[in-house]
């Protein structure tokens, strides 16, 4: 056996410009289905990231019903959700942990000389464990700051980089729709999300306070929306129906009527990204293979050719001893060594076009071990496969007429 690994390589290497051209097919086939994979496994891991930072076991509540008597109708239409009826579903659900109910609203915000356009999320302290924001300086809202209306801020950090430079902004006065507000902190950088928004340009006020001073509904009691945490992700659904039913009360619903309200959990945003992030890889990866049996394709020609130029050589192999079983063995060898070199060359260029693209185009790559496997494996499947019948051919030679070959 080692005799023929050794015949294989040396007759590689004796052609080896024919012998490295015919491989870029592999090589490339190689890269590119380890580089789309991998865009389409960082994708799938930086949403996920995105998702999991909201949690599995939350739900999220909106005023207005997405169908009302047949009519589709957007996510804040028609009635209203209160601060009240947060804190009744905080106070009375007992599989809800934490709550954030939410008055949203940009504004522009000045500090001295300086202005930005930034958005303002009045909220309560729930709102800082529920999206998992911390305190690089200073502190966070407490209950008391929205008991009490507090004119307190809380600067995400590309907001106190936009107003105050290099300047320490605690417990300056910046003003807000021209309200002076108290700076109490500043959130440590969580960075932009996937979907794009920037998750360090944002101010957090009382949601009392922005009610009051900031909303520019007509009600005062009125929210925009509510995060609201279960005690475990088992205990969705059941936290689901624990805050419909509440609210179906409060809100005086009907038995058979809409509600008035609509609620989401992430739970169903998790399977619908695994199955769209799913289909994705696995389109750019069979995208990408495609070019792997371009290659095997190529290898199968240079393979017949070389039977054809080495005709005599194995007429001369099989008069003097050779089995038609080490001729087949021989050739199939020298295609699976082609595709292999190929695949290990294709790997390294595919791991470097991963890192290329996450460092040029900004775009989350991942390696995984199981694409790197695949890759290998489908290229020593292409070399034995497309190698076959040119190995075939060649056994099949009867010596006479091998010998006769010109």
């Amino acid at each position: 056996m080692f005799e023929v690994f050794h015949t294989a390589v040396s007759s590689l290497w004796a052609n080896r410009t024919r012998s490295v051209l015919t491989m870029l097919g592999v090589v490339i086939g190689v890269a590119a289905v380890i580089a789309m994979v991998a865009v389409g496994s960082g994708a799938s891991a930086q949403m996920a990231d995105v998702v999991s930072g909201f949690g599995v076991n939350m739900i999220m509540i909106r005023p207005g019903a997405p169908n009302q008597g047949g009519v589709r109708m957007g996510a804040g239409s028609g009635a209203r959700l209160t601060l009240s009826d947060i804190e009744a579903i905080e106070q009375e659900c007992w599989s809800i942990k934490a709550v954030a109910p939410q008055v949203n609203t940009g504004a522009q915000v000045i500090y001295e000389n300086r202005n930005w356009s930034t958005s303002v999320t009045g909220t309560t302290a729930g709102f800082f464990e529920i999206r998992d924001y911390q305190a690089e300086f200073g502190r966070v809202l407490d209950d008391e700051d929205a008991r009490s209306a507090a004119k307190a801020a809380v600067l995400g950090s590309t907001v106190a980089k936009e107003l105050f430079g290099g300047m320490d902004p605690l417990g300056r006065s910046i003003r807000i729709r021209n309200i002076p507000f108290e700076v109490v902190g500043v959130l440590a950088a969580k960075g932009q999300s996937a979907m794009g928004p920037d998750q360090d340009d944002i101010i957090v006020v009382p949601i009392t306070t922005a009610q009051r001073r900031l909303s520019r509904s007509s009600f005062a009691d009125s929210i925009n929306m509510a995060f609201v945490q279960a005690r475990d992700v088992s205990m969705i659904d059941s936290a689901m129906d624990e805050v419909a039913g509440l609210l179906r009360q409060r809100h005086r619903i009907p038995q058979g009527s809409d509600d008035d309200f609509s609620l989401g959990n992430m739970t169903e945003a998790v399977n619908s990204l695994s199955q769209t992030t799913r289909v994705m890889t696995l389109l750019l990866g069979s995208v990408a293979s495609i070019s792997l049996i371009v290659g095997g394709i190529g290898i199968m020609n240079i393979m017949l050719v070389s039977v054809t130029e080495r005709t005599r050589e194995i007429g001369v192999r099989m008069a003097i001893g050779a089995r038609a079983s080490d001729i087949r063995i021989q050739f199939l060898l020298e295609a699976v060594l082609l595709s292999l070199l190929g695949g290990l060359a294709g790997i390294l260029l595919g791991y470097g076009a991963s890192v290329g693209i996450s460092q040029i185009l900004k775009w989350p790559t991942l390696v995984s071990g199981g694409a790197v496997a695949l890759a290998a494996g489908f290229s020593c499947f292409v070399g034995v496969f497309f190698g076959f019948y040119p190995a075939w051919k060649a056994s099949a030679l009867h010596p006479i007429d091998a010998l006769r070959f010109e």
